[in-house]
């Protein structure tokens, strides 16, 4: 039987030349070993390098303003929540590539009502609360046209609120129980029992904080720290690390799109990110079936520049 022919565009050359031992074991047991006892040796003395959450109770009681703002924001509709789309609601079509509104298609999955979610419920689950409990009432059996009338008179008043002796005071005129609801949400966020109601609000375990990430999510509180730490996406938010401490620099291919035309004004630069990311990896992955790019490294002679000791034996 006669011998295959070489394929220099798909097989590899038989190595002639000489080899070196090396115990991968050894050298893996060895590099284990050194990284975990600095890695015990660094928690130790500097601790974790990440910043404290984030809870309503910090939020409410650092800016209790920005907190009633965002507050009376999920009531009238206005805040980033309310009008997100799927997976949240159906207030719009949500991201979408060209012609396919992808998140439209998925549908509510997570379902979340801002006024019942967010304000109404959470404050329906505070004890020991009568004249609260009066006010839930008086806005429970109003009508939808009378509550927007209550919720708008609010949110004229709500860029000149202020926090006075403990409370939100709010000048308004034809408000309901709107001021009062805002008022008691704040003391009720400063004394952690929001951070507790809305995690709890649907079953026995609390692990699920989407409630109360959107909500934070909202605030111009959270915002500020972001911009603070550079997290933001214009400040390639997705690799750095809270504080001063390096982040995850091999995430600098996928924030790269972020900070360049189409993506910086896109409102769906995210799925159109993930798209590209998507023909990226797609090409990475089949790489050695492309004609022409798969010889790259062997035509370069790359290998030799990498594995230059071996080559200057």
């Amino acid at each position: 039987m006669s011998k295959k022919a070489f394929r220099p565009d798909v097989d590899a050359p038989e190595w002639r030349g000489g080899y070196s031992p090396y115990d991968i074991i050894k050298e893996g047991t060895i590099a284990i070993v050194i990284v975990g006892l600095l890695t015990i040796l660094l928690a130790t003395f500097f601790g974790s390098p990440d910043e404290r959450a984030i809870t309503m109770k910090i939020w409410s009681n650092a800016d209790p303003i920005d907190f009633a703002q965002t507050a009376i924001s999920e009531m009238n509709g206005s805040s980033t929540t309310a009008g997100y789309g799927a997976p949240y609601n159906t207030a719009s079509d949500g991201v979408q590539l060209g012609p396919l509104k992808i998140a439209k298609f998925m549908g509510v999955t997570i379902p979340i009502n801002t006024v019942k979610d967010f304000i109404i419920n959470p404050l329906k689950s505070w004890p020991n609360q009568p004249a609260l409990n009066q006010d839930l009432a008086t806005w429970s059996s109003a009508s939808s046209s009378t509550q927007s009338g209550w919720v708008a008179d609010y949110t004229k008043a709500a860029p000149n609120l202020k926090f006075v002796n403990g409370h939100i005071v709010a000048q308004t005129t034809n408000a309901g129980p709107v001021p009062a609801l805002i008022d008691d949400l704040t003391q009720m966020a400063q004394s952690g029992a929001l951070d507790q109601a809305l995690v709890t609000g649907n079953g026995f375990y609390t692990t699920n904080y989407t409630k109360p990430l959107m909500f934070l999510a909202d605030s111009g509180y959270l915002a500020n720290l972001a911009d603070k730490q550079h997290l933001t996406g214009s400040q390639w938010g997705m690799m750095n690390e809270t504080g001063q401490y390096p982040g995850q620099a091999w995430l600098w291919l996928y924030t790269f799109w972020y900070q360049i035309p189409p993506f910086t004004t896109s409102s769906n630069a995210d799925i159109l990110v993930f798209a590209v990311m998507a023909v990226l990896s797609m090409a990475l992955l089949f790489l050695p079936l492309i004609p022409g790019l798969r010889s790259i490294p062997r035509k370069s002679r790359v290998y030799r520049l990498i594995w230059r000791e071996h080559y200057q034996g």
